[in-house]
């Protein structure tokens, strides 16, 4: 089996980070770029600065790659994997989840403990529950937690170059007083904070939110005495990049200055009072989780507010990226 790694929807915004990550290693001379859709088939782009083209999904050239990325719509993802390709499979769409061969993963903080299994789809944890995890991960060193609060702050990149561009649509089209394109959310995102979508929106918030339950749980059964949070998903009017307000109750009141030592530790990093907290216009393109804004809870001495930032494209690519290497 060929060292290939076949990008199935190369040129959406989960294959295009996987590109740019995948190229700052010796894994982007390893890519065979496959179009998601028939609008990408030849399109020329780039990988590491050399020029590449978008080959159609073929299932012939999926039997020789030793992985396949699925990256794509899930359409182009049921595709590819109708061809029964031998490699590894590492699921960024969600389309595999549900089979009992799946695995969660989210090398970025699984422990040195952690026995990987590749006999079935390598699903990449949702990138929400990759930042909870790892914040709470490191939180729970410095003493036990007794209950958290997670308020999660998603934006329009989520669902795909639509929902940005539907975004962008929508704020012209208030400016100018027209009427709003509203296929994606089925409601005013611009300017707006959503706690629900409308009813007719393709994908809902409570799936969303489902989602990250089930990989949080998941993710959280491997790390020893952290329990699960309580967490709320909204919509954000932004175009990139998750927000995260934590709220942690410990069983003993928490030192500050030993939360600050932990939670400045690989994927995290910790922003000190005297530099600007973190924000998700800051955080993108960036790697791993930023962290700010600690402060202790004024009506509970034994509990602290913290928040944080991450770009959901590049955490997830990342994940991904580490995958790929395990076998490559």
């Amino acid at each position: 089996m060929a060292e290939v790694i076949a990008l199935i929807g190369g040129d959406t915004l989960l294959g295009r980070e996987f590109r740019e990550v995948a190229g700052e290693t010796s894994l982007g001379t390893h890519l065979r770029l496959v179009a998601g859709d028939e609008e990408e088939v030849g399109r020329l782009t780039e990988i590491g600065g050399e020029p590449a083209f978008l080959s159609k999904l073929d299932p012939h050239e999926l039997h020789d790659a030793a992985v396949i990325v699925l990256a794509g719509s899930a359409e182009s993802s049921k595709d590819a994997l109708e061809a029964s390709p031998s490699g590894l499979v590492i699921d960024l769409t969600y389309v595999t989840e549900d089979e009992p061969a799946a695995r969660v993963r989210a090398p970025q903080i699984e422990g040195p403990d952690y026995r990987r299994d590749h006999s079935g789809p390598q699903v990449v944890a949702h990138p929400a529950a990759i930042a909870i995890a790892a914040v709470l991960k490191r939180m729970s060193a410095t003493g036990v937690i007794a209950r958290a609060v997670v308020e999660i702050f998603e934006p329009a990149s989520e669902r795909g170059r639509h929902g940005i561009e539907e975004l962008q649509q929508q704020t012209i089209n208030l400016l100018s007083f027209q009427p709003l394109p509203k296929k994606v959310f089925d409601a005013q995102l611009g300017f707006s904070l959503l706690a629900q979508l409308g009813p007719d929106a393709p994908v809902t918030l409570q799936d969303v939110e489902e989602r990250i339950e089930r990989h949080l749980a998941t993710l959280l059964e491997r790390v020893e005495g952290v329990r699960m949070p309580s967490i709320r998903l909204i919509q954000a009017p932004v175009f990139h990049g998750y927000s995260f307000s934590f709220w942690v109750q410990f069983e003993d009141e928490p030192r500050l200055a030993d939360l600050e030592e932990a939670l400045n530790q690989e994927p995290l990093e910790f922003h000190l009072a005297d530099v600007e907290a973190p924000n998700n216009v800051g955080v993108a393109g960036q790697s791993g989780i930023s962290l700010g804004a600690l402060s202790a809870d004024r009506n509970c001495t034994t509990a602290i507010w913290l928040w944080a930032a991450a770009d959901n494209l590049r955490l997830s690519a990342e994940n991904a990226v580490r995958i790929a290497a395990e076998v490559i």
